[in-house]
């Protein structure tokens, strides 16, 4: 018999295994055993029976003492009837024991299926994990080391035959020196001298650390180091960053272009705020007009759109919300669904919609009715709270102060994050909210606002220089852009 088999603890000789174990009773049963609970309605009712367990005295609350009879599925605990009336657990999910043991089998099968699922994928091999990994990383190291050994060699051979013809300088000086001073005949001496001054002096001017001679050989060869030098440093750059996004991918990912299919659709009557023709960046010709807010939805023109992963890049003279809302919020800005980061002044805030209880109450009818009014109706109400997460001044990265380029990852349908941009490769986290399950409708959207007069010393859209990661800025329009996707 299994060590592990739990017997009949009623059995007095040749205990046989048990069928059932009584809770209430803390007794194990076999078949026989087994039976007076079976049949009695008192003991079916009130007694509940599990699958043979070692109890070990596990089976009564250790603060009520009373019998253990249901699992809060919150708390992932078992809990006693005083437990489940209690404040502790009163509006927590409770089920009988047979009941939530049916429901998380049922959720641990579907967990398998998911995992079962990243366990086939070919990624989670380790050797195939390894091979992909390598091939990425070998794949820009290989372009570099090529990058690398080419500019060396068309340096090298270039530098090494200029070098060469001075090294002949050396060499005719030497066997001029070395021929003059075997010269007995004084009359003959005197004669090769001079050749043998003019070699001396020429290998004088010799310099072995100088590089090309000046000319067009040179020039061309300066221009070719410059061109492969720039591609050197480009794939050196790819490598470093394959390589921080293989060890710390959270805060190192590829800065990818918006896809071009993403526009700007302007929800604002007024014209002071202008679109480039692409509708890709946002220009104003009045910087005073920027005191009031403009709201614009960041739109797709695929015929199915696909807001997982977008890019902001934003002027430094204007304060701006990003995020997602609905209708309702896009054009009033004040109720409705949103979930975004606001930069105002130099800080930022997180934007949120929650729900709160409204009271709208009724006038009276009449005063001659002796003040009787009508019911208050109540109903909830989506409230936009906002708050802050940095503060101005104090130890705060500049990043977290006033960013300029920033990429959202919407994880739909659940979260919306924030990431600050700097550089190609490296992103700080600014801010990750959760959607509720109750939001619908939610739309990408960007809205700008002028600069407070409290949050900067320098006048509001200046001339300074603002640039955008995504290409130039059409030069038909004098004012400097203010937003860009």
């Amino acid at each position: 018999m299994d060590s592990q088999t739990i017997l009949c603890d009623m059995c007095t000789e040749d205990r046989k295994p048990a069928k059932k174990t009584c809770m209430k009773c803390e007794i194990s049963m076999c078949v026989q055993h087994l039976q007076a609970h079976l049949t009695t309605p008192v003991l079916l009712q009130t007694h509940p029976l599990t699958e043979p367990m070692d109890l070990c005295g596990n089976t009564k609350c250790s603060q009520h003492g009373k019998l253990l009879e249901y699992y809060c599925l919150d708390d992932m605990t078992c809990v006693c009837v005083s437990c489940a009336i209690d404040d502790q657990h009163r509006l927590h999910n409770m089920k009988t024991f047979s009941t939530a043991h049916k429901e998380l089998l049922e959720k641990l099968k579907a967990e398998q299926l998911i995992l079962q699922e990243k366990t086939d994928d070919e990624n989670v091999s380790l050797e195939k994990w390894e091979k992909s990994e390598r091939e990425k990383l070998g794949g820009c190291s290989v372009r570099l080391i090529e990058a690398v050994t080419k500019l060396r060699d068309i340096s090298l051979t270039s530098v090494q035959s200029s070098v060469s013809a001075r090294m002949v300088s050396l060499k005719t000086s030497k066997s001029s020196m070395e021929a003059a001073q075997k010269e007995k005949d004084t009359f003959r001496f005197l004669q090769m001298y001079s050749q043998v001054h003019q070699d001396v002096e020429k290998a004088k001017a010799v310099d072995l650390r100088k590089g090309l001679e000046p000319g067009c050989h040179r020039d061309k060869l300066v221009e070719e180091i410059k061109q492969n030098g720039e591609k050197m440093v480009k794939q050196a750059s790819q490598f470093w960053g394959s390589l921080l996004t293989l060890v710390d991918p959270e805060h190192h990912q590829e800065l990818v272009p918006t896809g071009s299919d993403l526009i700007f659709e302007s929800q604002s009557l007024e014209h002071v705020v202008l679109l480039s023709t692409d509708k890709r960046k946002v220009f104003c010709t009045d910087w005073t007009a920027l005191y009031s807010s403009h709201m614009f939805f960041i739109k797709s023109t695929l015929p199915i759109p696909d807001f997982k992963r977008w890019v902001i890049s934003i002027s430094k003279d204007c304060d701006w919300t990003i995020g997602l809302c609905d209708n309702t919020y896009g054009n009033y800005m004040t109720d409705g669904q949103v979930y975004g980061l606001r930069c105002q002044g130099n800080q930022l805030l997180s934007l949120t919609a929650e729900s709160s209880l409204v009271i709208n109450e009724r006038k009276p009818l009449k005063e001659i009715r002796k003040q009787k009014a009508r019911k208050a109706q109540q109903h909830y109400k989506p409230a936009v709270s906002q708050q802050v997460i940095n503060t101005a001044g104090g130890n705060v990265e500049p990043q977290k102060t006033r960013p300029q380029i920033v990429e959202v990852v919407w994880s739909f349908p659940d979260s919306l994050s924030f990431f600050s941009r700097i550089g190609q490769h490296q992103r700080i986290n600014l801010l990750t909210v959760t959607i509720s399950s109750t939001s619908s409708g939610l739309k990408p959207f960007v809205c700008l606002q002028g600069l407070e007069k409290e949050a900067t010393n320098v006048s509001p859209f200046g001339s300074s220089a603002t640039t955008s990661p995504f290409g130039g800025f059409p030069q038909q329009y004098q004012n400097q852009p203010k937003c860009s996707c």
